[in-house]
């Protein structure tokens, strides 16, 4: 690809252009980036490129003449490439990703003229130019900082100039979405932790993710182009997704875990009762009409292994957190624990039905995670039916690995559990 600069400033704009990736590309025979002096076109000894305009008014317009000698050179020089001359023009088409993609892809030679003072004759524009083009609906003093932007767009979609094609496929605007959120080392900084999907090594899961939060940016940050955007079939279903995540209670207020207290148990009875009830309505043979209880709740205060997560005022989970050795974890079967360490492990776990959805399952998950961290220990377990498709997809999410089988005293319901793992870093 061939880029030829018209400008008043050339060192200037040189400067900018090759340097970084667009001048090592150049290096490699990639790109050919030329900036020209229009000045040097001139028919006068002044070298005079502008004048007053005819009817009067502000300013000087820059003349035709040296402006098309300055062309007729670049033109002659290139031969038959395929060709668009450009001006830089407050009223040209504003330039977007599409309009780079079309440059890139349909010409070998792109000659972009910056214009200055008041503007460039007209008649130059009707007999020269191909296309107008604007950054966005307003003034700069001069063209080239538009025709470094243009020559950027375009330069780093011409193949080998990135070292792979998702270097842009996968960026804002390709696709009429805005890019995914990036995050880099360290894991946490200033108290702020990198989503745990993207430390979890799921290529899936992380595909997911990015392409939703994809859909959500341009949602919220740009609905305009979102109004534009054709859905697939998958994207229509994320998007519907969204759009009923939205719908359920957010999270607005502080999520707490705290110990459970006494004055907690109509709200816990009531979350034990909204589970059973979930879990016979999805077929899940997991806990009887009395399990759990307040009566083990009582036993988990004793041991100090009752914890509810608050949202405001209200109690929206309950979990107990063992950290003494389960010996129903002795027995497992069909596998094998990935350490032999002290742990901690989830019973009792449970989410009340207005926050499911919300994230509150992640935050109680995290919170068990930091009380086993706190406790001095790197491994934390937990198991579930085999049935509970729900929490099987929440710990998996959460990092944490299917290890095998265990057997547990279920009072006369189904006693086979899958037995889950996390390491803990």
């Amino acid at each position: 690809m061939r880029i030829d600069i018209l400008t008043l400033f050339p060192e200037a704009v040189a400067a900018s252009l090759k340097i970084s990736i667009l001048g090592r590309a150049e290096k490699k025979g990639l790109l050919d980036i030329r900036c020209t002096q229009i000045r040097d076109y001139t028919d006068n000894k002044q070298m005079q490129v502008d004048d007053y305009p005819y009817g009067g008014g502000w300013g000087c317009v820059m003349m035709a003449q040296p402006l098309k000698a300055c062309l007729d050179a670049v033109c002659a020089d290139a031969g038959p490439l395929r060709r668009r001359v450009i001006y830089l023009s407050p009223q040209g088409k504003t330039f977007d990703q599409a309009a780079a993609r079309r440059l890139a892809a349909d010409y070998d030679q792109l000659v972009l003229v910056c214009g200055h003072y008041e503007g460039v004759d007209e008649r130059f524009i009707q007999q020269c130019v191909d296309e107008e083009i604007s950054l966005g609906d307003f003034v700069l003093t001069g063209g080239e900082i538009a025709a470094m932007a243009v020559t950027d767009a375009v330069c780093r979609m011409i193949p080998g100039v990135l070292s792979d094609a998702e270097c842009f496929t996968g960026e804002s605007h390709w696709d009429g979405l805005l890019e995914y959120p990036q995050y880099t080392r360290p894991e946490v900084w200033e108290g702020l932790s990198v989503p745990e999907i993207l430390r979890g090594g799921n290529d899936a899961q992380i595909a997911r993710w990015r392409r939703k939060k994809m859909l959500e940016r341009t949602m919220d940050k740009r609905p305009e182009l979102f109004e534009k955007f054709v859905p697939d079939e998958a994207d229509a279903a994320m998007i519907a997704e969204i759009r009923k995540d939205r719908s359920r209670l957010q999270l607005t207020q502080p999520v707490v875990c705290r110990a459970v207290r006494p004055e907690d148990r109509e709200a816990v009875e009531l979350l034990f009762r909204q589970g059973r009830n979930y879990l016979r309505k999805h077929r899940v043979d997991q806990w009887s009409d009395n399990y759990p209880g307040w009566e083990d709740v009582q036993e988990d205060m004793a041991r100090g292994e009752g914890f509810v997560m608050t949202h405001g005022e209200q109690v929206a989970a309950y979990f107990c957190l063992q950290l003494r050795d389960d010996p129903y974890y002795a027995a497992l079967t069909d596998g094998k624990w990935r350490q032999d360490v002290p742990y901690g492990v989830i019973h009792r776990s449970v989410v009340g039905a207005e926050y499911r959805g919300t994230g509150m399952s992640d935050r109680m998950l995290e919170a068990a995670e930091e009380l086993v961290r706190k406790a001095g220990r790197c491994d934390l377990r937990v198991d579930t039916h085999r049935h509970n498709e729900a929490m099987k997809a929440l710990l998996k999410r959460r990092g944490f690995q299917y290890r095998g089988n265990i057997l547990i005293d279920a009072g006369g319901h189904d006693p086979r559990r899958q037995a889950f793992e996390k390491v803990l870093k």
